[in-house]
């Protein structure tokens, strides 16, 4: 069931995730069917906010751009640990030793259909969706290979398990953007779908803002829609709303 907050005002700050919560989930992460009328609805409501929209994604950006080009939103990918500002600056996490972990999960890939590997510049993917019953080995697998590096943390997503940095998170990524303009001052919404987004909701609700879990499962996140057509809808629904007078 919907239990949406109130609509985007000129005083919003929006946040959102892209897989599962602008376009629906796909078997793999390349056969994601992106809606005609998304990237006109990003651009109109970046003019609305004045700037304050920003795409919060695990994915790498040569992976979401050629879906959403040319790109032109400030931006978070693989889970905060690269990030454009409004003004353009770009910053990017160190990246780490994944050769451990990368070798572990290219190794099983080559023993089980059905299982893709990411290598991202800061982190790396496994995905199962197309072998969900090795979800276990997956996790183990991973989860042995970066035991003794303290600096490496697993993610477990929707049908993806992770390896990325223990310093970077969307959480961290958002409240990034929230010290900057043309965010800072505003009320924060994020909205995402996964548990990867989870520390994204802790952070926009500490900062009086609202979090949006979009489809089923347990969330921190005070509102819920049912899914990403029904969120779309509503972002649809906030462009009319009239701009408040000074």
């Amino acid at each position: 069931m919907s239990t949406l907050p109130t609509l985007l005002t000129d005083r919003s700050a929006l946040f959102l995730d892209f897989d599962g919560t602008l376009a629906d989930l796909a078997q793999r992460p390349d056969s994601v069917v992106v809606p005609l009328d998304l990237a006109p609805l990003l651009d109109r409501l970046h003019e609305r906010l004045n700037g304050a929209l920003a795409l919060v994604t695990g994915r790498a950006r040569h992976d979401i751009e050629p879906m959403l080009s040319p790109w032109r939103w400030p931006a978070a990918f693989e889970h905060g640990a690269l990030r454009e500002s409004a003004l353009g600056l770009f910053e990017q996490a160190q990246p780490l030793g994944l050769a451990a972990a990368l070798e572990a999960a290219h190794a099983i890939a080559a023993r089980h259909e059905g299982l893709l590997v990411e290598h991202k510049r800061t982190s790396m993917a496994l995905h199962f969706r197309l072998a969900p019953a090795l979800e276990a080995l997956c996790v183990t697998t991973l989860a042995s290979a970066i035991a003794s590096d303290p600096e490496l943390q697993l993610l477990r997503g929707k049908a993806v398990v992770e390896v990325k940095s223990v310093r970077v998170s969307k959480g961290k990524a958002i409240e990034a953007f929230m010290q900057e303009a043309p965010f800072a001052g505003r009320e924060p919404v994020f909205a995402g779908d996964d548990v990867t987004d989870e520390a994204g909701f802790e952070v926009v609700q500490r900062l009086g803002g609202a979090g949006i879990k979009v489809g089923d499962g347990p969330t921190c996140a005070v509102h819920r829609c049912d899914n990403p057509e029904a969120l779309r809808s509503w972002l649809s629904e906030s462009l009319h709303v009239q701009t408040a007078t000074p």
